[in-house]
């Protein structure tokens, strides 16, 4: 018998916090013909600064899967449970770094890690990374990601 998400997230000794709530007027997510695009999200805490400048590449990774976190708490509590996720599909970064930074595909790594951790091989997705002059609050990292759910949920 296999493990449920939940499951595995207490092997991997991650608590989950409440789902934050937009920074402004947009939805925290949209479902739409069993996909789930959830807006964009940045890690715990509100850490401020440039990759490059301020951060190192690690700092970002870890930036990155705190950012996972936050995105696994939106899809909980949209959901009710995360085995409802039948897969993950896509994730863009946004990597708030110097001109001379060239490591955003490292730091979008702990997303990216930390989402084939908790869902196996449904975790694995396609990506994209881009470097930014600047993003919402002077975040080091927001992602934007898309789920296939079970169809059952209400859209």
């Amino acid at each position: 018998m296999s493990l449920g998400i939940e499951d595995r997230l207490r092997e991997l000794n991650i608590t989950l916090p409440q789902a934050s709530e937009p920074a402004a007027k947009y939805a925290n997510y949209v479902i739409v013909n069993g996909l789930m695009f959830i807006s964009g999200k940045g890690p715990a805490g509100n850490p401020k600064g440039k990759l490059g400048i301020d951060y190192s590449t690690q700092e970002g990774y870890e930036f990155a899967r705190q950012t996972g976190i936050e995105v696994l708490a939106v899809l909980q509590s949209a959901l009710g449970s995360l085995d409802k996720v039948v897969r993950a599909v896509k994730v863009q970064g946004f990597v708030n770094a110097s001109a001379d930074f060239e490591e955003h595909h490292k730091v979008l790594n702990g997303f990216s890690d930390l989402i084939m951790e908790v869902f196996g091989d449904k975790g694995l997705h396609a990506r994209s990374v881009l470097g930014a002059v600047s993003v919402r609050d002077n975040l080091p990292i927001i992602v934007d990601s898309i789920f296939q759910v079970e169809r059952d949920i209400v859209e």
